[in-house]
């Protein structure tokens, strides 16, 4: 077990979507679960273009609908320490693990990036799909995923760090 938390990020492409979401579902289960001062939980996305923006708006009102509050992320762009500084950093698509992983040229620390949805009991392709040029369903859809999913990450965690 370590002395210092976990540290866990989440990536998407704009980071306004599906990692925040996560971000904030991780969070909130892992407060439920009474382990909040045994995690550092951020997210990230590959791309800069909403650097400093909320949650898009959709993903926001879908979140809040099923309790989980989004409104104090702000986007940030993920860069080259994000792979040193988290133990565990989940991309929502291979798109954005191609990219992350893509900051490690060496590969020094590839070993900590994966797939979010490896950890999905229902996995489909292994992508969270993107949502932002769909309709209301589709935020719906990828708060299903990231729920059941976050879910499952946290059984893992409890398991590897004896929680």
């Amino acid at each position: 077990m370590p002395d210092r938390p976990i540290r866990v990020l989440f990536v998407c492409l704009g980071n306004i979507c599906r990692s925040p979401l996560a971000e904030g579902v991780f969070r909130k289960k892992v407060m439920e679960a009474g382990f909040e001062d045994r995690f550092e939980i951020d997210s990230a996305g590959t791309g800069q273009w909403h650097v400093g923006q909320q949650a898009d708006a959709r993903m926001r009102s879908t979140a809040k609908m099923r309790g989980v509050d989004l409104d104090d992320i702000r986007a940030r762009q993920m860069d080259r320490d994000d792979l040193y500084h988290f133990d565990h950093v989940f991309a929502m698509d291979r798109s954005n693990l191609h990219d992350a992983l893509c900051l490690d040229p060496d590969g020094d620390h590839s070993a900590r990036a994966r797939l979010f949805r490896e950890f999905d009991p229902e996995p489909g392709d292994y992508q969270v799909p993107d949502p932002y040029y769909g309709g209301h369903n589709g935020f719906d859809n990828v708060f299903n995923i990231v729920e059941r999913t976050s879910e499952a990450i946290l059984d893992r965690f409890r398991e590897i760090y004896g929680l």
